[in-house]
């Protein structure tokens, strides 16, 4: 036979207590009241409660008044300027709004709040503990960001990233990169083992195409010549000198025509950077390459390579968890916290993402909040404030009724003894 349970005095409401512990006081004050007045020529003290009793309902009533009119009408009666929040919901939701969108979704407010905040820190702490990124993110993440992958259809998933990519290809500007590069590779002198490179790949060219060398040079040589065999001598001395000058020009380093080839390059270089005409034929080049379908075949080989390198990315496992992609982002945490300068990369790089982004969708943010709130009922938003502040305007209730006793009790002394 089970017991039941005995029902509470006041309802688990803290807010419904409160109130009715306020309404309880006033009803008390109201009986101390007619009590004291009733008996007041018994004794003197009772003068004195009659009077803190009757102030204490003056305060109450007026506490209870103004608490009530904040959400609905007081006994139901229509006195004017009651039901404030009912009737105010559109103001009120607009207000709230523009206060949210002024003194937080700023770009001062937001850089400001950010501006001690290391981001960086914070990132790389949580990276660098593998254990802690496998439980938080685990390894069920990763496969199943893998299987998505390898589910999908690839054309479907890859155009928008094709399409971004030869976009930020069409914005570059290639002949002022092409000639950075060049004059980076020539300042480093690593352009000279791609000149050695050329020059043996001229060599093993020249060896392979030897004989169709000796035939076009005897083909070009007079009857006279064929006849005394003067052909075949001409080629070999013309072959053997072509031999002997890369030979030259792979063991000399400062040999003239060497020379020549860094000049040029350097030349060019310096032209791809400050010829407007060179540039716009590289452009022109560019844009060439971009309307090939060879561009495309390229791009489609390029995202399924980067596709399938993703998702073995993803499923190889690695003793830190989250496979090889966890290694890597444990590595990228520890670098975070011991390099002071990419730390403040990231830190900028976050102040001003958060902060363009508070910016571009701040009015949007409000303006949800604002028709968010449009759309409740009267009674929703009454209740939401209510149940929100409810405490303290019974508090309130309560004070004002202590307060009014203590005021009407000082009163009534004043009145005795001046």
């Amino acid at each position: 036979m089970h017991r039941r349970r005995p029902v509470p005095l006041f309802p688990a409401d803290p807010g419904r207590r409160l109130r009715l512990l306020a309404t309880a006081l006033l009803v008390v004050m109201a009986v101390a009241f007619v009590c004291a007045r009733h008996f007041a020529d018994r004794h003197p003290a009772l003068g004195y409660a009659a009077a803190f009793a009757e102030a204490a309902m003056v305060g109450g009533l007026a506490d209870w008044f103004a608490v009530t009119a904040l959400f609905r009408r007081p006994l139901g009666l229509p006195i004017p300027h009651t039901a404030i929040i009912p009737a105010n919901k559109d103001r009120i939701a607009d207000s709230m709004a523009g206060f949210l969108r002024a003194n937080f979704l700023t770009h001062q407010v937001v850089a400001r709040r950010l501006h001690r905040l290391d981001v960086a820190s914070l990132i790389g702490g949580y990276l660098a503990n593998p254990g802690r990124t496998t439980t938080r993110i685990g390894d069920s993440v990763t496969h199943l960001l893998a299987d998505i992958l390898a589910t999908l259809d690839p054309d479907k998933i890859g155009r928008p990233a094709k399409a971004l990519l030869s976009r930020q290809i069409e914005r570059i500007d290639l002949a002022p990169l092409l000639g950075q590069v060049l004059a980076g590779m020539i300042a480093d002198g690593r352009h000279l083992p791609v000149i050695d490179s050329l020059l043996r790949r001229a060599g093993a060219l020249l060896e392979a195409n030897e004989d169709m060398l000796r035939a076009m040079i005897r083909d070009r040589t007079s009857t006279l010549m064929r006849w005394t065999r003067l052909d075949d001598r001409l080629a070999s001395a013309l072959l053997d000198a072509l031999y002997a000058l890369l030979a030259e020009m792979l063991v000399d380093q400062g040999h003239p025509l060497r020379r020549k080839i860094d000049e040029t390059l350097e030349r060019l270089a310096h032209d791809l950077v400050d010829d407007p005409a060179l540039g716009a034929r590289v452009a022109m080049m560019k844009a060439d390459a971009l309307r090939n379908p060879a561009f495309a075949a390229w791009l489609d080989a390029l995202w399924e390579r980067s596709r399938l390198g993703l998702i073995a990315l993803l499923r190889a496992p690695a003793v830190g968890g989250m496979g090889e992609l966890g290694t890597g982002l444990a590595g990228f945490g520890r670098a975070l916290g011991e390099d002071a300068a990419l730390r403040a990369m990231v830190n900028r790089f976050a102040r001003r993402s958060l902060a363009g982004l508070a910016s571009r969708h701040g009015d949007d943010i409000v303006r949800t909040v604002s028709e968010t709130v449009r759309r409740w009922d009267a009674g929703t938003v009454t209740r939401r404030i209510e149940s929100a502040v409810g405490r303290d305007l019974q508090f309130i209730r309560i004070n004002g009724t202590v307060v009014g006793g203590l005021v009407g009790l000082a009163l009534h002394a004043l009145e005795r003894f001046v």
